[in-house]
């Protein structure tokens, strides 16, 4: 069977990390979002806190009482939304199987993608590092052969870690994985499982799985997979994507329009690779160019092209050399992609990787 790559991205502590951000004067404080007031609850907090013991879901009081000096600020749910999008939209540059959790993690299947050498540590350290500097945050970020071990290794090096499972590792990682660490296994689930003489995966492996059925029902059998690491749910994309998009960043500066053009006829390739897996695609509307400079600047355009099915090196060419005019300027990334016809919504203009 063909071997899959999964990357779990996971925000860390997400809405404290966007009010970080946004006021810096928070960044050396303990900070809870939520928990103001009588009966106020916290949502989130930072990991200066945590280390006070404050959690989410902690009344306000108990918060306070635990961490004196702890700084609370009410929800913003419109910001964090927003860093939301930025952070998924990133996450879809990379691939169109995007499984958003909640706002601040995801999985995503790269199986199929050959940027970055196809490994995906190569890639979860590409979107880290992107989502560091675009958004201002930190994201971790697990590597695995199936989602499991993915949201596993996400939370394995907590905060701004990277933690990857490879396939050939599996079978001593879930040995000593221990039971409280396996989805759905609450409090009184690692009781019972305690109670068997159980503490971890490679106890639970000794367990047959029909004892396991027996005590637990449907979650028996599911306890018996995990327990060998194994999970063969897909990545699930509940959304059509409104566009697609490939781009490449170069380790040394392109010098020229001539370099750049050369590059492109191999994007174009890649654009219509990427096109082709796409199976519920609606018609072509838009096509799209996009470049940044050695300085950081960043350069966009698109223009309408209604009946392009599969776009060629010459569809693109006119957009690139109305971007970039008459001047050489060393290019450090360049991007193009597709947008689609969105049959029950106006055409109207839309931001560029919206």
């Amino acid at each position: 069977m063909h071997q899959r790559k999964i990357i779990h991205v996971d925000c860390d502590c997400f809405y404290a990390a966007v009010e970080m951000r946004d006021d810096p004067s928070l960044r050396d404080v303990p900070l809870a979002v939520g928990g103001d007031g009588g009966r106020g609850v916290v949502t989130t907090c930072n990991y200066r806190a945590r280390a006070f013991g404050v959690r989410s879901a902690m009344p306000g009081s108990e918060a306070r009482r635990l961490c004196p000096g702890l700084v609370t600020v009410p929800t913003d749910m419109a910001r964090y939304r927003a860093a939301s999008q930025q952070v998924m939209a990133i996450l879809r540059e990379m691939t169109d199987l995007v499984e958003p959790l909640s706002l601040d993690e995801a999985f995503l299947d790269v199986s199929e993608i050959t940027d970055h050498k196809g490994s995906a540590t190569l890639m979860a350290r590409y979107l880290r590092e992107r989502i560091r500097r675009e958004v201002g945050i930190t994201v971790s970020a697990g590597v695995a052969p199936n989602k499991f071990l993915a949201k596993i290794a996400s939370d394995w090096e907590k905060p701004d870690g990277l933690f990857v499972i490879r396939p050939e590792d599996v079978d001593d990682f879930v040995r000593g994985l221990p039971v409280e660490k396996l989805f759905g296994v609450g409090q009184v689930t690692a009781a019972k499982l305690h109670a068997l003489g159980v503490e971890n995966c490679g106890d639970l492996q000794a367990v047959g799985p029909e004892v396991l059925v027996d005590r637990f029902g449907k979650q028996g059998y599911r306890l018996h997979e995990m327990a060998h690491g194994r999970d063969e749910r897909p990545v699930v994309v509940s959304r059509i994507a409104k566009s697609i998009s490939v781009e490449r960043t170069f380790s040394q500066d392109l010098p020229d329009r001539s370099a750049c053009e050369t590059v492109m006829a191999s994007l174009v390739a890649d654009l219509n690779l990427r096109l082709t897996r796409k199976a519920r695609r609606k018609p072509i509307h838009k096509l799209f160019i996009k470049i940044r400079y050695s300085d950081f600047s960043t350069h966009t355009l698109e223009r309408v092209r209604e009946h392009v099915k599969e776009p060629v090196f010459e569809d693109y060419l006119p957009l690139f050399k109305e971007l970039v005019g008459d001047k050489d300027r060393p290019v450090r990334l360049l991007g193009l992609g597709v947008r689609f016809r969105n049959d029950d919504a106006p055409v109207t203009q839309l931001r560029l990787f919206d």
